[in-house]
């Protein structure tokens, strides 16, 4: 479930990159680790924000105090590269008193009125934006004085506008794009992080599996001697060879292996169920519960494991830690982000040139004749208005572009702030976010310096443990021998057996507890190197899809014995 949730991030980067595309603000995308598996352990650190704090939703960062929201995305606006149309269409009947029916012909005066709009705009990222207006209205009403009824009015302007100084570069106006893919790039390193945080504890829950059963065995044997030593007591008590006591005393020491084996199981049944919920989604199936999880793999440590040299493995983890990729990453992102907030120091410098047109006609009142119709001497005679050319909505359609009525200009427009401290406290901030990223940076590479040490030296010291807790076992099982023989001759007593029956189950358990510790050590030394996956033979890509097409391979296992 871990890997299931953290595969998400990588759905939810995209779709910022889908934003910043349109030139909206990106929402920042979640990194950092899921560890949600009981049983599991994990060194794996969080994704990281400003000042080393951990990032949350919206890109935010949670510091001590709160919130914290650095200036990613600050600078000037970015225009909006989808383009956007607009339609308004009306109709309407209007119905009003007239004050004047001498200018208006009537007591009241009615209208209908059409009305259909069109506009366009874009922006395009050399901070150019062009902008389109597209109007019609249709006017009839029953003035007697107007000069067309129906009145048709058509009207354009195309507006071209470039940015001079602030937005202006395609640099500057792309910056969210690269921004949302440097964070893609990120959510991939955090989901690689993720997938050798997950793996890491998989195998730490496996080890524990194992581990909990050689236990079991160590409790059983241990118990087993017990029991052979009580039933011995009883048959020298029986024939007066050895004092009731001893029976009791045997009895005791039969008692207490059996708590422990008790216990030993119990954890064991744990150990299964941690391993059963880190392989499936739900725990509800009843079956789950009676399902028995037998490692094939026993904890073993080979005398020829080679240790390796210390700078090989820093050298290696400072080029394989996800985190150090992800910090490099961010880097770049706070770089375009201080050059945004320095293009937003400039005043806004605006040149524009625009040109449209506008086209009139409609239908004349009674008495007055078309146009197209008219005689000369219904011009003389004032039939028609002059410098009116009535038609139809084809003939105002077609008046926009013939220039009888143009409409063009060219223009600058300025806009110079007085201080502009707003725009200066996001500069400067942007500076030293950038400046205590890189001091970030190198805490980092200090950290995973020392992380990769500390995990060798821990693995010396579990590979010597070992070795000692083997010798520890042996001398306490060629103990144990030379005490029963001594017993069987009469040369030793029942305190002395049953002491030395705990001293090797003692020593039985220690071995098992070395090993694990051991194994572990080398699931820790693989994460902090960034090798869990090359060394398991785990794909990314079959991480990314839930799909295996290739079998992963774990190395250094040697498979249980049936006996």
């Amino acid at each position: 479930l871990d890997i299931a949730i953290a595969r998400y991030n990588l759905q939810i980067a995209d779709t910022d990159i889908l934003r910043s595309l349109s030139g909206s603000g990106i929402r920042g995308t979640p990194t950092g680790t899921v560890s949600g598996t009981p049983g599991g352990s994990s060194a794996a650190s969080g994704g990281t924000g400003a000042g080393g704090t951990s990032a949350g939703s919206g890109g935010a960062g949670s510091g001590s105090g709160g919130q914290v929201t650095s200036t990613t995305g600050a600078g000037s606006a970015v225009p909006q590269f989808d383009p956007s149309l607009s339609f308004t269409f009306q109709g309407e009947r209007q119905h009003s008193p007239s004050a004047n029916t001498v200018t208006s012909g009537t007591a009241v005066s009615n209208s209908n009125i059409t009305v259909g709009n069109f506009s366009y705009n874009q922006g395009f990222t050399p901070g150019t934006n062009l902008a389109l207006s597209f109007s019609n209205s249709r006017v009839a009403s029953n003035n007697r004085f107007n000069t067309l009824n129906p009145n048709l009015n058509s009207s354009f302007r195309m507006t071209v506008s470039q940015h001079l100084l602030q937005g202006a570069g395609i640099a500057n106006n792309t910056r969210l794009i690269r921004i949302a893919r440097n964070n893609k790039k990120i959510t991939d390193s955090s989901f690689k992080q993720q997938i050798i945080s997950t793996v890491s504890q998989i195998q730490n829950i496996y080890w524990d599996l194992v581990s909990a059963y050689e236990d079991v065995k160590v409790k059983e044997r241990s118990l087993g001697l017990a029991a052979k030593t009580l039933d011995d007591n009883k048959k020298q008590v029986e024939i007066g060879t050895l004092a009731p006591i001893e029976i009791v005393r045997a009895q005791s020491v039969s008692a207490l292996d059996q708590q422990d084996l008790i216990v030993s199981r119990t954890n064991l049944q744990l150990q299964q169920t941690f391993m059963i919920n880190a392989l499936s989604r739900s725990l509800s199936d009843p079956k789950l519960a009676t399902i028995q999880v037998v490692p094939t793999d026993t904890l073993t440590v080979s005398p020829n494991d080679p240790t390796p040299m210390v700078e090989d493995l820093v050298k290696l983890a400072q080029t394989a830690r996800p985190e150090l990729e992800q910090s490099k990453i961010d880097l770049e992102s706070r770089e375009i982000n201080k050059k945004a907030t320095r293009n937003a120091l400039l005043p806004t410098v605006d040149v524009y040139g625009f040109y449209g047109g506008s086209g009139l006609g409609g239908t004349e009142p009674f008495g007055y004749c078309a146009a197209s119709t008219c005689t000369a001497a219904e011009v003389t005679a004032g039939k028609i208005p002059p410098g009116v050319f009535p038609a139809g909505y084809g003939g105002t359609f077609s008046n926009l572009f013939n220039s009888t009525a143009p409409d063009k200009g060219i223009g600058v427009s300025a806009s110079i702030p007085i201080r502009n401290r707003s725009a200066q406290a996001d500069q400067i901030r942007s500076e030293l976010e950038y400046r205590q990223a890189e001091l970030r940076l190198k805490q980092q590479q200090n950290t995973i310096n020392i992380d990769v040490r500390n995990t060798l030296f821990t693995y010396q010291q579990n590979k010597a443990r070992v070795a000692a807790a083997l010798a520890a076992r042996d001398l306490a099982r060629e103990s144990l021998n030379a005490e029963q023989k001594k017993y069987s001759l009469g040369a030793s007593t029942t305190t002395l057996v049953l002491g030395t029956q705990r001293d090797l189950a003692l020593a039985e358990s220690q071995v098992v507890t070395a090993q694990s510790a051991y194994q572990k050590s080398k699931v820790d030394l693989d994460r902090a190197t960034g090798q869990t996956m090359d060394h398991n033979g785990i794909a990314l890509d079959d991480a990314l899809t839930g799909n295996v097409t290739r079998m992963p391979v774990a190395p250094n296992v040697v498979p249980v014995k049936n006996n």
